[in-house]
């Protein structure tokens, strides 16, 4: 019952803010995009040393010399939850809500950068590589993020509202804030999930493919 409720709630918190869910959408492809062009942006030695690098690793993977998936679970785990962290508390804190664009353009860069490089230096294989090892996880990851950066905005937003346009009517601090805590708690859910997807399933499919 009680996740009936919440799923509800999330569910009208969506239809409510479905603007801010769309423009953080478009934002985040838009670093897609341009983490893609970057790649073309390159230095022949910066494309070099990274072709090195990625050679190395396709070499540990192949003889199975690999981290533990504990340890990458944990690492990805953590790092997903102090991204998601940093833009949850930049829409507590009000001022850190230019932030939040900045932390999901640069989270969209990345993903787009990763794709476009091993499309560019493998053509067809590169493209299978990361179907196999980046988008698993990032179906998981990607909604997280811009679900909580959609909420933090919009958390943000009706702050300024309440406090600093004196539209404190109805206003309970209490429940506004619980909310916020649950739609973060879901986001650090679906982190957990996309990490354990990385740590994993990933990997298989990695090994799989570079064999």
């Amino acid at each position: 019952m009680q996740k009936k409720l919440s799923s509800i709630k999330i569910g009208r918190h969506i239809q409510a803010h479905a603007s801010i869910y769309l423009f953080v959408s478009v934002l985040f492809f838009m670093g897609v995009v341009f983490g893609a062009i970057v790649v073309n942006s390159l230095s022949l030695a910066q494309k070099e040393d990274l072709a090195y690098y990625l050679e190395q690793f396709f070499g540990q993977v192949s003889t199975g010399q690999m981290a533990d998936s504990e340890d990458l679970f944990r690492q990805s785990l953590m790092h997903n939850l102090k991204y998601l962290g940093c833009m949850w508390l930049f829409g507590i804190s009000i001022i850190g809500l230019p932030l939040i664009f900045v932390f999901l353009f640069m989270k969209g860069i990345v993903v787009g950068f990763s794709v476009g490089f091993l499309v560019q230096q493998m053509d067809w294989k590169g493209f299978f590589l990361a179907m196999a090892t980046i988008l698993p996880q990032n179906l998981i990851i990607i909604p997280a993020f811009i679900f909580i950066a959609s909420a933090s905005i919009a958390f943000s937003l009706q702050l300024i509202k309440k406090i600093f346009m004196r539209q404190a009517g109805n206003f309970h601090m209490a429940a506004f804030l619980s909310r916020y805590i649950l739609f973060f708690l879901l986001a650090a859910v679906l982190a957990a999930v996309a990490a354990g997807i990385e740590a994993y399933i990933s990997p298989a499919f990695m090994s799989f493919v570079i064999k």
